[in-house]
């Protein structure tokens, strides 16, 4: 069975990992079956570590990982009899690098130059903070090169931070989850999906080089794989609020269509006291 919303389902947001890990896997491999050949969609990590206060924080963009091995002569142990002490190395365990995936589409003929960056974003990306001062960096970054942007934001958590002014768009336009696309030869506009609850999610035409067609990433079907693949069904707890509750319009409508649905038990009207005790 499938989800019991139209669009985006606000209970999922509490199983983020796992819902992030699975729409950028599969969001790339949907994009890659429609890319054109010279274009390869590919996923990348954004590490930020999180350093002692005052020290900053810096993303790394690992391209190649190093491993060291023990060598041959370490394994056969000393020639001496002399038993020597090692020396231990001193590791913080106090702050935990925090991995974000990405998508990069990247151009095999232009020595694999990005074309377009999507990002979901996560809580990370949008708690106050030094995260999201440096996701806010990584977006001034990629609006001064010659790639696009696609920000598609599907968690409640925190603050708005897409690339675009929420005091732009008109306030019935706002919607609890929202997709941006910056385009390099539309650098001082964005184009914004506003994603309200009871609507399917849309299909996103994805920027690339100029003359190329947009391609299509249908984010609707990309969170029916999660709930799916994610064996969500029978494990999500309808009768109560989601985490982020959700508000007004989106709140009231939500009560309503699980109710209809038989997964909700109706809230009893509140007894007036001072009507009773006139009585």
């Amino acid at each position: 069975m499938p989800s019991p919303f139209p669009g985006m389902d606000p209970y999922l947001e509490a199983h983020w990992r796992d819902i992030h890990a699975g729409l950028v896997i599969y969001a790339c491999d949907a994009l890659q079956c429609v890319l054109p050949s010279s274009l390869r969609a590919r996923v990348e990590e954004s590490v930020l570590l999180e350093t002692p206060q005052g020290m900053g924080d810096h993303p790394l963009f690992p391209d190649v990982r190093v491993v060291e091995y023990t060598s041959k002569r370490n394994l056969e142990g000393p020639r001496s009899s002399a038993v020597a002490v090692a020396e231990p190395m001193i590791v913080d365990t106090e702050h935990e690098p925090v991995v974000e995936p990405f998508i990069e589409i990247i151009d095999r003929e232009s020595g694999n130059r990005v074309v377009t960056v999507v990002e979901f974003l996560s809580p990370a990306n949008k708690s106050p903070g030094r995260n999201r001062k440096q996701y806010q960096r990584k977006q001034r970054e990629i609006y001064s090169s010659s790639a696009n942007l696609v920000e598609i934001d599907l968690n409640r958590y925190s603050i708005h931070t897409l690339a675009f002014p929420l005091a732009h768009v008109k306030r019935r336009g706002r919607a609890g989850y929202m997709t941006c696309v910056r385009r390099v030869a539309m650098h001082d506009k964005a184009e914004v999906y506003p994603m309200f609850l009871w609507n399917r999610l849309p299909v996103v035409k994805v920027p690339l080089r100029p003359g190329d067609a947009d391609v299509p990433l249908d984010l609707q079907a990309l969170v029916d794989q999660c709930y799916r693949n994610g064996a969500y069904e029978g494990t999500l707890d309808y009768s109560v609020d989601p985490d982020p509750p959700l508000l007004g319009a989106e709140r009231d409508w939500a009560d309503e269509h699980l109710h209809e649905l038989g997964l909700r038990p109706r809230k009893k009207p509140t007894r007036n006291k001072s009507k009773s005790q006139s009585r």
